[in-house]
């Protein structure tokens, strides 16, 4: 039974509108669980294969989110919640990466902790987190895809609570 506090972040998740509200839960919980903190990312959506969920290039200020899982995702997802949960956990990880963390494995921990923390371990993300997004959506492992598009899109109005120019 999730507590009070995890409660309302199961609201929160589930109430997601767009990437960069996910992105704020994302940095606000990152800084109440481990105190740290970074500004000035953005996020582009790109045709990946399909054993890569998103990457952060070391050094950059870039996530890159495989928009083919993105898709595929929001399709066989049974709700809105259980997207927002993946685009949660994916966003977490990766920005747990842009901190300075290479060490996969020490981030996926992390991305564990933290979504068993702020939501319970019977929650999609955190379920997601622990194993593989895979494990809840089996469909996955056969919707094969092996290679980078060209094309990108840049996600505007990403990060925007760190903008202090004018559009």
């Amino acid at each position: 039974m999730p507590t009070e506090e995890q409660a309302q972040f199961r609201d929160k998740v589930a109430g997601l509108k767009d990437f960069n509200q996910a992105f704020e839960l994302v940095k606000s919980v990152v800084l109440q669980k481990f105190r740290m903190h970074r500004a000035g990312l953005s996020l582009i959506l790109q045709m990946m294969p399909s054993n890569l969920g998103a990457y952060h290039m070391l050094g950059s200020n870039a996530i890159v989110m495989n928009s083919y899982l993105l898709a595929a995702v929001q399709k066989i997802a049974g709700s809105v919640k259980e997207y927002n949960s993946y685009l949660f956990m994916v966003l977490a990880h990766e920005y747990l990466h842009s901190l300075g963390i290479v060490d996969e494995n020490t981030v996926r921990q992390m991305t564990f902790e933290l979504c068993n923390w702020m939501l319970g371990d019977d929650h999609t993300a955190t379920r997601m987190a622990k194993e593989d997004p895979s494990t809840i959506y089996p469909e996955l492992r056969s919707m094969m895809q092996s290679q980078f598009s060209r094309d990108f899109q840049v996600v505007r109005n990403f990060d925007k609570t760190n903008q202090t120019y004018i559009q």
